[in-house]
């Protein structure tokens, strides 16, 4: 499955203003990378990749639509997928988006 161009454009159009930012495609998504740091992806398997915290994840596994990112049956702390009926609105999309951009601004920048 492709990843979905208009959530990828959702995502493009809250980041623009974000600095450091760079796209690249990724586990058959498109990843919005800060100082090198992956922060979400518009997802090849649907809906929203987001990197967080890993001592957050329990906690925000609580908020609807939210599931761990699995790779290769195996759970990823730090790492969650939010369906696409999570990211449907700009109301629901900008606050992941947000927590996947400062933690990953949290993070030593990558070169």
């Amino acid at each position: 499955m492709a990843f979905d161009e208009e959530l990828a454009g959702r995502i493009r159009a809250l980041l623009a203003e974000a600095p450091g930012l760079t796209e690249k495609k990724m586990f058959g998504g498109l990843a919005f990378l800060v100082a090198g740091n992956m922060a979400v992806a518009a997802s090849g398997q649907g809906g929203l990749m987001v990197r967080c915290d890993p001592e957050q994840t329990d906690a925000l596994l609580e908020r609807p639509h939210a599931r761990t990112f699995e790779m290769r049956g195996r759970e990823m702390q730090g790492w969650l997928r939010v369906d696409d009926e999570g990211v449907s609105t700009e109301r629901e999309l900008e606050p992941w988006v947000r927590l996947g951009v400062e933690y990953a601004r949290s993070l030593p920048p990558k070169s």
